[in-house]
């Protein structure tokens, strides 16, 4: 009982889970241009050199202190617009204007980037493990995708992800006429899957021609990655619908959303529209998983104290997030935001470059 109610990672605003995060829409960012960006409490910026790619490194020139994203994109470095030091796309200073050479090397902290469904996702961490979230059934198989809406909740990303495996909440608040059962299975360290295993009832006509389109259980999968993005897919035999649900924390406890439709490439212009059809098609049944679930997220503070038979899904995916590894985060985390050489190896060079007394060195 006391493991779902203090809770060290589950529904903490002070944790982030090592991972893939969504940070902004690829159109948002052009060739040659930078953009500051707050992404999950610590300030970076990110930019898209000549070639194309996009960096995203910490904030601030080591040199004084001045924001990046002022400064001016060259090929595929940036420049700081205060002393026009320069920065590769790997945070090394390869130019100070002011001297042609130095043993002192400033360093920025850069962070690894994948575009993907049209947006752009930072790796929270120094090595990616695992891709970006993906629908279990579209593994390796190419996709066409549309974004659809943004949207921002008043609650922890975590407990926002509770709501799609509350099997009790589809019938109190969305009426469905089945009664889920979500069977749960660890796919790794960073990734819960939850399908139902339950087939519709043939109790009323509608819920018997509903049953013509279902072999077997009701089609209804969720695959939950770092604990903050979610995919879903659903629908009959012959039709599935694939959403995405890519949350990211604040540093206030709330979430910054991106729905993202998907659906398996189609060849041809019959399959294209094909394509176009599925995709809106998923719009709607986007919008019923949102349907009357907002004022509940305005308003919860999430504390599960008395848990039942029904709520063994939301524990499986508590405890599975409770596992999970954590990053230190945020500028004032030293380990996190240090460069190559050690502070005390920095402090030697750049002393040794200004050649300053020994009693001047600290």
């Amino acid at each position: 009982m006391s493991s779902l109610i203090e809770t060290r990672v589950f529904n903490n605003a002070d944790k982030i889970i090592e991972g893939w995060y969504w940070a902004l829409r690829c159109s948002d960012l052009e060739r040659g241009r930078a953009r500051p960006l707050s992404f999950l409490g610590r300030e970076m910026v990110v930019y898209r050199g000549e070639d194309g790619r996009v960096v995203a490194m910490d904030a601030y020139c080591p040199h004084m202190g001045a924001h990046l994203a002022e400064g001016k994109v060259e090929g595929n470095s940036i420049r700081c617009l205060f002393h026009y030091w320069k920065y590769d796309s790997n945070g090394k200073c390869i130019a100070i204007p002011c001297q042609d050479s130095s043993s002192f090397v400033p360093q920025i902290r850069t962070w690894p980037v994948e575009e993907k469904y049209g947006l752009i996702w930072i790796w929270a961490g120094a090595t990616p493990r695992h891709p970006i979230p993906y629908p279990p059934e579209l593994e390796g198989r190419e996709c066409d995708h549309r974004l659809a809406n943004r949207f921002t909740k008043s609650c922890h990303p975590n407990v926002v992800m509770v709501n799609a495996i509350d099997a009790q909440h589809f019938n109190s608040v969305h009426s469905l006429p089945v009664e889920l059962n979500l069977e749960a299975e660890e796919i790794n360290e960073n990734c819960i899957l939850f399908s139902n295993t339950t087939s519709i009832p043939r109790a009323s006509a509608f819920t018997r021609f509903l049953g013509r389109f279902y072999k077997d259980a009701l089609t209804y999968t969720l695959s939950y990655w770092f604990a903050s993005t979610g995919t879903v897919t659903a629908g009959p035999d012959f039709l599935h619908v694939y959403l995405i649900f890519a949350l990211r924390p604040t540093e206030d406890g709330r979430t910054e959303g991106q729905t993202i439709l998907v659906t398996r490439k189609r060849r041809g212009l019959f399959g294209k529209i094909v394509s176009l059809i599925v995709l809106m098609l998923s719009r709607l049944v986007a919008a019923y998983f949102a349907k009357g679930d907002t004022l509940i997220f305005e308003t919860i503070r999430f504390d599960l104290r008395t848990p039942i038979k029904a709520d063994r899904a939301i524990i499986r995916f508590i405890q599975h997030a409770e596992r999970q590894k954590t990053v230190s985060w945020g500028l004032s985390d030293e380990d996190d935001s240090e460069p190559a050489e050690s502070t005390a190896e920095s402090k030697k060079s750049f002393a040794a470059t200004l050649k300053l007394p020994v009693s001047e060195r600290g």
